[in-house]
């Protein structure tokens, strides 16, 4: 295992997740647009994921362990700039996935955020829009009728499971916004 470049892919994650919760709690990710601050931190850990890549190939579980294999997953899934880079990495994943070096799920929300970017039908389900009452509605998916089987072969939930877990999660969150006036 590659512990330095393991600290450093873990390192990436955290740093996403502080600026995306700094921005939320301030009000500054407003729907439909991308954060300057996102952007360039999105760009600079996809810069970087794209060298370890030449390096090392995947940085699956076997080099960098769960975690950062994780984190890898993320920074690829946040690339939303470089969407050749983002198909690229879905191969990576699919091979990486094959060989039990990544988890499946990474696998169906990197190639359903790539197909629903570009405009297509997403494969497993993964990516969500929000109906006109806001509530959370899949995005197109191909060949809806066996999309369960595909995600149970990754170890992912039903698609209505999924939707009932996401629209609870809803109907807490407008709770609280009710609760909290």
């Amino acid at each position: 295992m590659n512990q330095d470049i393991a600290d450093e892919l873990v390192r990436m994650m955290n740093e996403d997740q502080q600026a995306l919760r700094q921005l939320f709690d301030l009000g500054e990710l407003p729907s439909g647009s991308y954060h300057p601050r996102m952007k360039t931190l999105h760009e600079q850990n996809a810069s970087r994921l794209k060298e370890i890549i030449s390096s090392y190939g995947w940085p699956g579980i076997s080099l960098v362990g769960e975690e950062a294999a994780k984190a890898a997953w993320l920074v690829a899934q946040h690339a939303v700039s470089d969407p050749e880079f983002m198909a690229k990495c879905v191969g990576l994943l699919k091979g990486a996935a094959s060989a039990g070096d990544v988890a499946g799920w990474q696998l169906a929300f990197l190639q359903d955020r790539v197909c629903t970017l570009s405009g297509k039908p997403q494969y497993y389900g993964t990516q969500f829009d929000i109906d006109e009452k806001g509530w959370p509605t899949p995005f197109p998916i191909e060949d809806s009728a066996t999309v369960n089987e595909r995600r149970a072969r990754l170890g992912l939930n039903s698609l209505e499971e999924r939707q009932a877990q996401m629209t609870e999660q809803e109907r807490k969150r407008r709770a609280n916004i009710q609760h909290a006036k």
